[in-house]
């Protein structure tokens, strides 16, 4: 896989999607990025612990609004990472099959897996955007191909608004993409914290950058709630992921370090 040399003894450079997969279990990935997991696990202990909290937040997410509380048949999913069973549309078209779902990557890899094995039921319809999340217009443009924008989207953000630094406005970007879905329409978003297992969280924020060459910025759980300023909070609001609507299989004991909410725009 291409990347950049490093000097380090790593060789090439870790990629975030395929660490993620690495700490879910996953398949697709390469040493590199296998050996970046660790290093990181070593920085922060609970960072697979959070990792898969983050995912199982994910699927409770799209369960609850795609089910009769949500009633939302339209999923943008940004920062979508390798594909690892159950995927959105999986969960969606489970309770709704004609749920349509636009997945949004920056990475192509990661696009090439989803449009291989993401597969959409015959009722709904996938699609797959390469696109930065940075560039909200050219979301949106390339998700009303698949998206009625008249009608509500839910807009997910899962594990991937720590990557845009304070100078790049994440609270504008997001609010931009919120913008151009109406009334009815939902933000789930999950997001490293700042201060939680503060001086774990800053070690492996700092390695992560070292390792991948992308910067992390984690948020505290009033700058993450800032993010929903304008939302109607789901009950129980801004909670650590294994806590929202937790399963009875979630270990809602554990300390972990990420913070997750599902907020309705008026």
């Amino acid at each position: 896989m291409p990347g950049r040399r490093r000097a380090d003894g790593l060789g090439q450079t870790a990629t975030p999607a395929l660490v993620y997969d690495c700490l879910l279990g996953g398949k697709t990935h390469y040493d590199v990025d296998r050996r970046a997991a660790e290093r990181l696990m070593r920085a922060k202990p609970d960072l697979q612990a959070n990792a898969k909290a983050n995912r199982r937040f994910l699927a409770r997410a799209v369960r609850h609004l795609a089910g009769p509380d949500g009633g939302i048949t339209q999923f943008l999913d940004i920062g979508t990472g390798i594909p690892t069973t159950p995927n959105v549309h999986e969960v969606a078209q489970d309770a709704a099959p004609e749920s349509r779902v636009v997945y949004v990557d920056i990475d192509p890899v990661v696009l090439l897996h989803a449009q291989a094995l993401m597969v959409s039921s015959p009722e709904g319809a996938t699609a797959y955007v390469e696109a930065d999340l940075r560039d909200p217009g050219k979301i949106i443009a390339a998700a009303a191909g698949t998206l009625d924008l008249r009608k509500p989207v839910a807009v997910l953000l899962l594990g991937i608004v720590h990557l845009l630094q304070d100078a790049e406005d994440p609270y504008g970007v997001v609010a931009s993409l919120l913008g151009a879905v109406p009334g009815g329409s939902y933000l789930a978003l999950s997001h490293p914290a700042s201060d939680i297992h503060a001086e774990e969280a800053a070690r492996g924020a700092h390695e992560f950058e070292r390792l991948t060459g992308k910067v992390q910025t984690n948020r505290s759980k009033a700058e993450v709630a800032r993010f929903f300023s304008e939302l109607e909070l789901v009950p129980p609001g801004v909670v650590q992921c294994n806590r929202w609507h937790p399963d009875p299989s979630d270990d809602v004991s554990q300390e972990l370090s990420n913070w997750a909410a599902v907020g309705r725009k008026p």
